[in-house]
């Protein structure tokens, strides 16, 4: 236990006394080291989370956090279905859906796409596409009119405007007299969306539920049902919870599972920027051994000193201790300060610096984002400060055994 003597002794010897201005100046610079490194990982880690979170609000914008549906893709009794999971704990929305494949074409341009028939009535209760359309409504989907609403890539990609008719081939076949021939309609453009996700703003097309059934020859059945949460978290286990409660011959996904790749990759990407930013500060306490060696060098006959005055090679080594653990405890406390107030400005910094040196970090037209988003999590915070105290700690121990060990009858020889 490190007693207030020892403290005072090793508080003093991080001042600059007559000889160790050079000593101080490396304190500074390790000090400084450290600060950098922990304002760096602080504010990298929350723009990672401010990226995750803003990629997964638009996902989720578009996709729904659980889908019920029956082996094959067919759900007969769904009406019954709904009005039982309506009245399962933590279902706030639901709707049903028909969810097929084929392809839109306009001249010779023919695109691939995935058609989903919605109710537009019920589709703000499981989905914010109501709210990204740019150019006509959702509304204006009525059953029998084969209406459909596009993505603004995909109507870039065609050349389609609102009231334009396109042609959806979907893969099933028709027996003819002239043979088979893939069953094909003809769509009326009635809206135009923007999800700022490359991946739905060029391939998903909306149409009426019933003309979807239409051209895949549903009849009354749909492909299934789509579920919003009180809370997106818990979608894994409400989906499993669901699947043991209606029995093997129903299906379920949450949003977790249709896209699980992509956010392992974001949460690997965050832990291995953790690790590389975290080098930066382990690199700075490398300053603090080097500092420290350097003390126990000069401070050889106080050493000696306080040792012949009776002083236990355990204190000598508490007041080494209290000098390097001070330089870490500092540059971690004024880094977080840093981090956590850069953190919470970062756009604000980011649209300074862009606005003076006349450029874009965060092109829109290449990220779809125009801002550099930001979640400060405190979590992170605590990890990236408890780990930098640690390394602290670990890199004052070494030095400060060696002082420990230095012989008062060696040390004085030559003073």
């Amino acid at each position: 236990m490190i007693r207030p003597f020892e403290l005072a002794i090793g508080l003093r010897y991080v001042r600059a006394r007559r000889r160790s201005h050079f000593i101080s100046l490396i304190s500074l610079i390790s000090i400084a080291g450290i600060t950098l490194g922990i304002t760096a990982l602080i504010t990298t880690l929350s723009v990672m989370n401010g990226f995750g979170k803003e990629l997964r609000a638009r996902i989720l914008g578009v996709i729904s956090h659980v889908t019920v549906t029956q082996e094959g893709g067919r759900l007969a009794d769904w009406r019954q279905l709904a009005e039982q999971l309506r009245k399962e704990p933590g279902v706030a929305g639901l709707a049903p859906y028909v969810l097929g494949q084929g392809m839109v074409s306009k001249g010779k341009v023919v695109s691939g796409v995935i058609v989903r028939g919605i109710l537009p009535g019920e589709e703000n209760q499981v989905s914010e596409l109501s709210d990204k359309i740019v150019a006509g409504s959702l509304d204006a989907l009525k059953p029998g009119e084969f209406g459909v609403v596009l993505g603004k890539t995909l109507a870039w990609k065609l050349g389609l405007d609102l009231g334009d008719q396109v042609s959806l081939v979907a893969p099933q076949a028709l027996a003819t007299p002239a043979g088979i021939l893939p069953r094909f309609k003809r769509f009326t453009v009635v809206g135009l969306f923007k999800a700022d996700m490359h991946e739905y703003d060029s391939g998903l097309v909306l149409t009426h539920m019933a003309d979807a059934a239409t051209l895949y020859q549903l009849s009354d059945r749909v492909s299934g049902l789509r579920l919003k949460l009180d809370d997106l978290e818990i979608a894994p286990q409400v989906a499993y919870a669901l699947e043991d409660k209606l029995g093997r011959s129903y299906v379920t996904r949450d949003w977790t599972r249709e896209h699980g790749n992509f956010f392992r990759a974001l949460k690997i990407e965050k832990t291995v920027m953790f690790i590389i930013l975290l080098l930066i500060v382990a690199v700075a306490m490398f300053n603090v051994v080097s500092t420290l060696m350097v003390v126990v060098t000069e401070k050889h006959a106080d050493i000696a000193i306080l040792r012949t005055l009776g002083m236990s090679p355990g204190s000598v080594m508490g007041i080494f201790l209290v000098n390097g653990a001070f330089v870490g405890v500092v540059g971690t406390l004024v880094g977080t300060f840093f981090g956590v107030l850069l953190s919470l400005n970062v756009e604000a910094v980011v649209h300074g610096i862009e606005a003076l040196f006349r450029t874009s970090f965060v092109a829109a037209d290449v990220y779809f984002i125009s801002d550099l988003p930001s979640d400060l999590q405190w979590r992170d915070v605590f990890m990236v400060s408890g780990a930098s105290l640690v390394l602290g700690l670990l890199s004052t121990v070494y030095p400060a055994w060696r002082a420990s060990r230095v012989q008062p009858a060696e040390a004085l020889r030559y003073e």
